[in-house]
């Protein structure tokens, strides 16, 4: 059987809010089967549970945001992408404040955290949602189109194309091509950082966003080049990055994909819409487990490999 997947044991982190600049602890803790990745404002009076799904999310301006009533927690995707690179089903994410902490803008971070608390399988099948029919969203028209699509795959493969008509962009990779059955999450996606223009900055802070921001947690551009001492990690970072911010708005979904992923210029609100769209089609998927990890895609009946 293919089981689902929890920590061993519980491992905290601090940091500030990209947008709110607001100082913020979080410890993950290992979860009972079927439970789900499940955000806790313990710093609100009486703590409030937050569980991630597509309807959960509320806001996707600049990050993935979601909430329970009046409660919320913003910029969950980092998170969330780490937790559906290692395969981790089963997560309490404790939270004093209302935005998971930046880190280092990408999801090294988070990998870290998770692999050095131990995964541990857990006596439960593990449930994909799997594509039998073609879904895809589309927006805007010529040169602001932008598109998002999830198509029958024996596996998870993501497929992402950027366009930013930038310099500094436009001279590295704009397409990436990635699958989980034999590249490596750790190595190939984790590390990719989140970006900015510093032309957009002043704008953002006027508006009370990316308080919390600098060059040690994102790439910063002007109109010309990227401004880090440090250069990019990956050659392709920018789409890589999009591809990350993608894995984790995707499995807010609630469960792994046996999907293939692929897009142009999508963004949270667009992958939100894609699963909005996606849930709606009830002919279009199906939740299956393997009773035979033999069955399963190549792959995943290994737990996360290191980096």
């Amino acid at each position: 059987m293919l089981k689902q997947r929890t920590l061993k044991t519980l491992t905290r982190a601090v940091g500030v809010g990209l947008h709110s600049g607001q100082r913020v602890e979080i410890t993950l803790r290992p979860a009972q089967p079927d439970t789900g990745i499940v955000f806790r404002r313990v710093d609100l009076p009486q703590p409030v549970d937050i569980a991630v799904s597509a309807q959960a999310v509320t806001d996707t301006r600049m990050a993935s945001t979601i909430s329970n009533g009046q409660a919320k927690v913003h910029t969950v995707e980092h998170l969330m992408s780490a937790c559906a690179g290692l395969g981790v089903d089963n997560l309490y994410v404790d939270i004093t404040a209302e935005e998971v902490p930046i880190l280092d803008g990408s999801a090294a971070s988070f990998v870290f955290l998770l692999q050095s608390a131990g995964i541990e399988l857990q006596n439960a099948p593990r449930r994909f949602i799997r594509l039998l029919k073609t879904v895809e969203v589309r927006e805007g028209q010529g040169e602001q189109q932008k598109w998002a699509r999830l198509a029958p795959y024996h596996g998870y493969q993501l497929s992402f194309e950027i366009d930013f008509a930038h310099p500094a962009v436009d001279s590295t990779g704009q397409r990436v091509l990635f699958d989980m059955s034999t590249g490596s999450y750790s190595r190939d996606i984790a590390r990719a950082r989140t970006f900015g223009f510093t032309k957009d900055v002043e704008m953002m802070r006027a508006n009370g966003l990316a308080l919390g921001g600098g060059m040690d947690n994102a790439i910063v551009m002007d109109d010309y080049k990227v401004l880090n001492a440090g250069g990019l990690r990956y050659d392709d970072e920018f789409v890589k990055h999009k591809m990350l911010d993608a894995m984790g708005d995707l499995y807010l979904v609630g469960k792994p994909l046996l999907a293939s992923y692929s897009a142009f210029r999508s963004g949270h609100a667009l992958n939100n819409l894609l699963l909005r769209a996606l849930l709606e089609r009830a002919d279009a998927w199906d939740v299956v487990t393997f009773a035979d990890e033999k069955q399963a895609p190549q792959g995943f009946d290994q737990l996360a490999r290191a980096w």
